[in-house]
């Protein structure tokens, strides 16, 4: 490359130039950068940049609000236990009508009446 000191004008050369680059000059782009380097001076974080303790932090929180709505989705306390309650009472209305059918009613009265008055063997080994 030719320096424009050293190219005479009786040469006929061209000096070389640089070629304007249009995106350098663009409001748009002055705009930004003003503000990149406003944000930079004040401190402010602009790329969301978070330390790895930060990071860890916020998804251990999301994870815990995660279990929180997970476990309200869930059916409450007293529900789960009506239905238990229910479930059972179901059962025993199924196991009594088995062993209605299957044996004598007057037998079972005995059968009651020998289980209250049979002794219990604990209290039978004093």
């Amino acid at each position: 490359m030719v320096q424009e000191g050293e190219a005479g004008a009786g040469d006929g050369l061209i000096a070389p130039r640089r070629l304007p680059n249009p995106y350098l000059e663009s409001p748009q782009r002055m705009d930004l950068h003003r503000e990149l380097l406003f944000n930079q001076r004040i401190g402010k974080n602009v790329l969301n940049q978070k330390s790895e303790l930060q990071k860890a932090l916020s998804k251990h929180k999301e994870k815990q609000i995660m279990n929180q709505v997970k476990e309200h989705k869930e059916t409450p306390e007293l529900e789960r236990a009506i239905a238990e309650r229910a479930r059972r009472l179901e059962q025993a209305e199924q196991s009594t009508e088995e062993v209605e059918t299957g044996t004598n009613p007057t037998l079972q009265e005995v059968r009651a009446r020998l289980r209250h008055a049979a002794p219990s063997p604990a209290a039978g080994a004093h």
